[in-house]
């Protein structure tokens, strides 16, 4: 379900003083039911040994919200210098980052092996000639191929530019042993969003099964296997959530099957960001405008330059007014922003009670790729951020952009090349 009913019912009690505060629109996050993910997703994998979440960086890159991962064990997944660097800033070490990026630049590698480095996750073969030292630790990005089906957001496995293929791999970890490499690990993601649990389930089977492949053929142990991110949430009301549970469960004995066959066993790490942060956000944004053409369109003061999802993927974000229930008449309408592109709407044709100047809308479910996903098109500017504290405070945790930042970029002492 969108939303929980806890987070809908303690944002609506102070929600009008909120937006007196801090004006619309803005992106708030419940530190709550961050925390309570957190501990669930710990408590699920507790009986597999060395269990450990790297949450994914790109998903809310707000160091306020890390420091809450941090403060429960977690990683981070970082794909970029900067999400290495923020890591970092938070206290992060060598062990808590792991580097999984692809068409990777030296420069990168230069910060990502710096000030102690970090976890190496090589998205393919020819970058090992490119790293600007050799670590203790490498870990390669498998990509399965025809051997496994993706789902819409990451694709076909065959046609994916990420990974190292399957008559890669052997290779791959030879060539790092060559170079005096003496600790590994192994990763994938093949599917983003996924709301069946067997697919994970299968996902882990198909590393461990790869694992036991290369250990057959090389002389290396694993000290992990990465299964990635890809635990979907229910974006549409009443569709299924994803059973946890079941995956745990079902997780938990490839691993107790594998030690028994082999006499050692890997730690398991993912890299969730969605599931984590997902439904602890929304996007809140006021009615500013009305319009009656050929549809009925309500204008809102929030572009799809705070959250682009719909209009990239056509994905279904929940959307409430505050104050109105479902009860009355409603009325199709597509919600719109500003943006001259005609894909700058947050719903099309939804059945929404009426509205008039000044109502504030909730867009449900943007806590991860909302904010993170921002762009300056037109030259809107990206939101504000806010979290919902636990003892019900609200503080904010990244200011909205300004003019002055949209223009930033444009001073700087000119140089010219000269013919």
């Amino acid at each position: 379900m969108p939303m929980s009913d806890s987070y809908k019912k303690r944002l609506a009690n102070i929600l009008p003083q909120i937006v007196d505060t801090f004006g619309t629109p803005f992106h708030i996050y419940d530190e709550k039911g961050i925390k309570e993910t957190c501990h669930r997703l710990i408590s699920a994998f507790k009986d597999i040994k060395g269990f450990r979440e790297y949450f994914a960086v790109k998903a809310l890159p707000n160091p306020s919200i890390m420091k809450i991962m941090k403060a429960v064990g977690f990683g981070f997944d970082c794909s970029s210098a900067p999400e290495i660097e923020l890591s970092r800033q938070i206290g992060s070490l060598q062990n808590d980052i792991m580097f999984t990026s692809n068409n990777t630049s030296i420069s990168q590698f230069e910060t990502a092996l710096s000030n102690g480095g970090c976890i190496l996750n090589l998205d393919d073969i020819s970058l090992i000639s490119k790293l600007t030292k050799i670590p203790d630790l490498i870990c390669f990005r498998y990509n399965p191929g025809s051997r496994r089906k993706g789902n819409k957001i990451i694709g076909n496995p065959v046609e994916s530019k990420y990974g190292v293929s399957h008559d890669q791999i052997i290779d791959a970890y030879t060539q790092s042993i060559e170079l005096g490499v003496t600790r590994f690990g192994i990763h994938t993601m093949l599917a983003s969003n996924e709301l069946n649990y067997e697919y994970m389930v299968e996902t882990t089977r198909m590393l461990l099964d790869i694992v036991e492949m290369i250990c057959e053929k090389l002389p290396v142990t694993f000290e992990f296997i990465n299964i990635g991110g890809g635990l979907g949430i229910p974006y549409i009301p009443d569709a299924t959530p994803f059973n946890l549970d079941a995956m745990a469960l079902e997780t938990t004995e490839l691993f107790r099957k594998f030690e028994n066959q082999n006499g050692w066993v890997p730690k398991l790490y993912m890299e969730s960001g969605r599931y984590i942060t997902g439904p602890h956000g929304v996007l809140v944004t006021s009615v500013i405008n009305h319009k009656n053409i050929y549809r009925k369109y309500v204008g809102v003061d929030a572009s799809m330059s705070a959250l682009m999802r719909p209009g990239m993927y056509d994905a279904y974000h929940h959307i409430h007014i505050h104050g109105k229930d479902n009860s009355s008449v409603l009325k199709k309408v597509d919600v719109v922003g500003a943006l001259c592109e005609n894909i700058d709407k947050f719903a099309v044709q939804r059945d929404l009670p009426p509205t008039v100047e000044g109502d504030i809308l909730v867009i449900h479910d943007t806590g991860a790729h909302g904010h993170a996903m921002g762009f300056n098109y037109n030259g809107h500017l990206r939101p504000k951020e806010l979290l919902l504290k636990e003892d019900s405070s609200v503080e904010l945790i990244r200011r909205a952009e300004t003019m002055d930042d949209y223009f930033s970029t444009l001073k700087f002492e000119r140089a010219i090349l000269r013919g």
